[in-house]
C-alpha cells in the first residue's frame, strides 16, 4: 500500500482489525498488520488538473495528488459502469496538468513535481523526459504544479514555466527561453534548501517565485498571459520579445497572491480572466479578475457575499461568452449574466475543493476535477447556454425543450471482470444508453390518465411522444417531472409488441419499451397539460461500424415480417381467449335444461379452444421453467435470439444494446420464413374455428347478447 501515512485506528477490543488512511486510500488488517486489503470503493481522488481528449468517447485526464496521472473514459459504452479497472496510470509521481497532443490523442505530456516533464505514449507506455535545462547552468525553478500549454495555433508548440518561459516547437526535443525572469524573484521566498523544521523535507513543493499559469490566446497569434506564485500577470503579444507586469494596474489585487489559473478568451483578443486566490496568506476572499483590453484595466467578478470560499478555477462557454463556471474551494458556481450573478450548483454536485474545468468541444460537457472527490462530469451544458442567450424567460414558459444531443445506436460490450460484482468495487456513474433530452416547465400541469374506471389525474408527471420521419408515434413515455429544468433518456426504443398470451396493459398505464428505432431524425414532443414543446433528436449509427447503417436497412425489413407474425399471433391468442372467457358468461345468463346444454356445448368449444392456445403457449397447469419447442412462443423466443432478441427491453436485468451490425445471415432469414410458416398454419385454423364453430354458437347465442364474431386474423 501507499507509505504516505495520515490515519491509523485499532480496535481497542480486537487488536487484529486495524485501519490505514493515507495518501493512497485506505486499508484495512485483520491479522495485526500481516496483510492488508486495499479498499477500492472511496472515489476520493485528490486531482490538481483534468484535460479531456477527442476519442469517442473522450478520455477524461488528470494528474492526481501523490498518486500519479490517470487516463480513463467520461463513459464506457458497456454493461456494468465505469469501473476502476478501466482507468490507467500513465505517468508517476505527484501528477499535475496533462496535455493531450492535439494531432493524435494517444500521445501528449504528463509531469510530476518539480518541473519533470515527460513526452507519452498513452498506448506503448513509451516516455521521452523532456524537463528543459538552462543552456548556462542556471538553476530552474519549477513549481510543485508547474504551469504548462499547447500553442492552439501550432499543436507541436509547447509552453513551459519556471523562473522564465520555456518554449518548444518540436514536442520537447528542444528548448528556448522566450522571457526574462517573470516572477518578483524575491531572494527571502527562495530559501526552499533550509526548509523542513526539525528535519529537511525538500520535495520540490517549497520552491516560490515560479510560474504556475500559462495562457496563450486561441484567437491571436503571439499573444500568451502568464502568473506566477508571488503574485504577478504578464502578458507579451509578440511572442515573447516585450513583456508586461500587469499586476499593478489590477486594484485590490494582494500583493504577493497566488495567480492558480488564466483564460485567454475565444471570443475577444484582449479580454482574459484571472483567478487569483491568498488564502496561504490568512485571506479567504474570492478573486476573478477580468479584463477586456489588454490589462489596461480590470473589475473583480467574484465577491464573498456571492461566493462560498476561495477561487480556484474557472472557463467560459466557447460559443456563448455569458455563460461562465467558478471553481471556489467550496463547490461550484454558474454564471449566464457574464458573472453579474453566480448561482452555486447544488444538483449532486458536492460542496468540494472544484480545482480545475473544461469543456469539451465536441460533446459540450463540463468535465471537473476536484481535490477529494475525484472527477465529475456535468453532461451537456447546452441548456444553460440557451437560458444564457435568450435568458431566464424561458424557464417561464409552460414548456420548453432544449436542443437534444445527437444519439448514437451503439453495441454495448459486457463488463470488464466479474459481472456479480457486489459493493466492494465502486462503478462510476456511466451515461445512460440513448437520446439525452433536456426540457423545463414553469409547473407541471394536470395530466389526465383515463382508465376503464375513472380519470386520474398525475401532477408530477409530463407526457412524451416520439414521431419518426414519417410523423407516426413510435413510443409513448410518462416522464416525472417538476418545475424548472428536467433531463431524462429515450433508450431509442419504440412501444413493445405485446407478445402472445402476455396480459393486455391497464388503460392509461406506461407502456414498455423494445425494438431498437434505426438511424434518422426523430421528432420528440413533450406534453405538459394542454401545453406542448417539441425538438428533433438525430439518431446516428455506432461510429465504430461505418457499414452499420446499411445493414440495419436490410435488415428491416426482415424484423417488420417477423414483427408481423408476433402480432397476429397475439390478435389471434387474445380473441380465444376472450372468446372463451364469453363461453362462461353466456351460459351464466340460462337457467335449467338451456343452460345445461348450452353448458355442455361451450366445454367442447373451450376444449378446442384449449388446443388452439396450447399450439402457443404452456399449458394453465405448467409450473416452473417449461421450454416445449413444440410453443409457437418458444419458437418466436429462439428466433428472436438470432437477432439480439428485439422485442425485450435492452434495459432488462441481463440485457445490453446490441443493435444489429450486420447483413442478415441465412440463419436468420431461414428461422423468419420456419416461424412464418407455423404462424400461417396457426391463423389458418384459429380462422377455420372462429368461422365454422364459433360463427355457429355466437348465432345461438344471439338473443344473450354476449357472445360475439371476430374478423379473420392475416398478417
Amino acid at each position: 500500500m501507499h507509505g504516505d501515512h495520515h490515519f491509523w485506528w485499532i480496535h481497542p477490543q480486537n487488536p487484529n482489525l486495524i485501519y490505514n488512511g493515507n495518501d493512497g486510500g485506505m486499508a484495512i488488517s485483520r491479522d495485526r498488520g500481516k496483510s492488508w486489503r486495499f479498499v477500492e470503493n472511496l472515489p476520493l481522488t485528490q486531482f490538481y488538473h483534468i484535460a479531456v481528449d477527442m476519442d469517442f468517447p473522450y478520455n477524461v485526464l488528470g494528474g492526481a495528488q501523490d498518486n500519479g496521472t490517470f487516463r480513463g473514459p467520461s463513459k464506457v459504452w458497456r454493461n456494468g459502469g465505469i469501473r476502476n479497472s478501466y482507468w490507467e496510470e500513465i505517468a508517476f509521481g505527484d501528477g499535475f496538468d496533462v496535455v493531450v497532443d492535439a494531432d493524435n490523442f494517444q500521445k501528449g505530456y504528463g509531469m510530476w513535481q518539480g518541473g519533470n516533464l515527460m513526452r507519452l505514449d498513452f498506448e506503448t507506455g513509451a516516455a521521452n523526459f523532456i524537463k528543459p535545462v538552462h543552456p548556462k547552468g542556471e538553476f530552474l525553478r519549477f513549481n510543485w504544479n508547474a504551469g504548462i500549454a499547447q500553442d492552439p495555433h501550432h499543436p507541436k508548440t509547447i509552453y513551459f514555466g519556471s523562473q522564465y518561459l520555456h518554449k518548444s516547437t518540436d514536442e520537447g526535443q528542444s528548448w528556448q527561453i522566450i522571457s526574462p525572469d517573470l516572477t518578483t524573484n524575491n531572494p527571502e521566498k527562495q530559501k526552499q534548501n533550509r526548509t523542513g523544521g526539525l528535519t529537511f523535507d525538500i520535495t520540490g513543493a517549497e520552491n516560490h517565485t515560479t510560474i504556475l499559469a500559462i495562457a496563450p490566446s486561441p484567437l491571436k497569434e503571439g499573444v500568451i498571459w502568464v502568473g506566477t506564485d508571488d503574485g504577478n500577470i504578464q502578458l507579451t503579444r509578440d511572442g515573447g520579445k516585450a513583456w508586461e507586469n500587469l499586476s499593478p494596474r489590477i486594484k485590490g489585487m494582494p500583493a504577493g497572491s497566488w495567480v492558480a489559473q488564466i483564460t485567454a478568451s475565444r471570443h475577444r483578443e484582449g479580454e482574459a480572466f484571472v483567478v487569483v486566490n491568498n488564502y496561504r496568506q490568512n485571506d479567504l476572499t474570492p478573486y476573478l479578475f477580468h479584463t477586456t483590453d489588454w490589462g489596461k484595466s480590470w473589475r473583480n467578478l467574484a465577491s464573498a457575499d456571492k461566493l462560498w470560499g476561495y477561487t480556484l478555477s474557472f472557463v467560459q462557454d466557447p460559443v456563448e461568452p455569458k455563460l461562465m463556471f467558478l471553481g471556489t474551494e467550496n463547490g461550484l458556481y454558474v454564471s449566464i449574466d457574464a458573472g453579474t450573478n453566480w448561482t452555486r450548483w447544488t444538483a449532486g454536485y458536492p460542496a468540494v475543493p472544484t480545482m480545475d474545468m473544461v469543456i469539451h468541444p465536441r460533446e459540450h460537457d463540463l468535465a471537473i476535477g476536484t481535490f477529494g472527490r475525484s472527477f465529475w462530469i456535468l453532461d451537456d451544458i447546452r441548456p444553460l447556454r440557451e437560458l444564457a442567450q435568450k435568458g431566464v424567460q424561458l424557464l417561464a414558459q409552460p414548456a420548453h425543450i432544449y436542443p437534444i444531443p445527437d444519439a448514437y445506436l451503439v453495441n454495448y460490450r459486457e463488463a470488464g471482470g466479474t459481472r456479480f460484482h457486489a459493493d466492494a468495487m465502486f462503478l462510476g456513474e456511466n451515461q445512460p444508453f440513448g437520446a439525452q433530452i433536456t426540457f423545463s416547465l414553469k409547473e407541471v400541469r394536470n395530466n389526465a390518465i383515463k382508465d376503464t374506471t375513472a380519470l386520474h389525474v398525475k401532477r408530477d408527471t409530463v407526457f412524451v411522444e416520439i414521431s419518426d420521419a414519417g410523423g407516426k408515434v413510435i413510443r409513448h413515455l410518462q416522464v416525472k417531472a417538476q418545475p424548472g429544468m428536467n433531463r431524462f433518456f429515450w433508450s431509442l426504443e419504440q412501444d413493445a409488441l405485446r407478445m402472445p398470451g402476455s396480459p393486455k396493459p391497464k388503460e392509461g398505464a406506461p407502456k414498455p419499451a423494445a425494438r431498437l428505432v434505426g438511424p434518422g431524425t426523430y421528432t420528440v414532443k413533450v406534453i405538459n397539460g394542454e401545453h406542448t414543446a417539441s425538438g428533433q433528436v438525430v439518431v446516428k449509427p455506432d461510429p465504430r461500424l461505418p457499414e452499420q447503417a446499411q445493414h440495419l436497412a436490410h435488415a428491416t425489413p426482415l424484423l417488420d415480417q417477423f414483427s408481423s407474425y408476433v402480432a397476429a399471433t397475439t390478435r389471434a391468442v387474445d380473441q380465444l381467449r376472450e372468446a372463451k372467457e364469453s363461453i362462461d358468461l353466456a351460459v351464466k345468463q340460462l337457467e335449467g335444461e338451456e343452460k345445461r346444454a348450452l353448458n355442455k356445448q361451450g366445454e367442447a368449444l373451450k376444449k378446442k379452444i384449449n388446443g388452439l392456445l396450447e399450439k402457443v403457449l404452456a399449458p394453465e397447469e405448467a409450473q416452473g421453467i417449461y421450454e416445449d419447442t413444440n410453443l409457437l412462443s418458444v419458437r418466436m423466443g429462439n428466433a428472436s435470439s438470432y437477432f439480439n432478441s428485439p422485442f425485450y427491453s435492452v434495459s432488462g436485468t441481463f440485457a445490453r444494446p446490441s443493435p444489429i451490425s450486420h447483413a442478415p445471415t441465412e440463419g436468420q432469414k431461414l428461422v423468419v420464413e420456419q416461424l412464418g410458416g407455423d404462424v400461417k398454419a396457426f391463423l389458418q385454423e384459429v380462422n377455420a374455428f372462429f368461422a365454422g364453430e364459433w360463427n355457429a354458437f355466437v348465432q345461438q347465442t344471439e338473443k344473450i347478447r354476449v357472445t360475439k364474431s371476430y374478423d379473420s386474423v392475416g398478417l
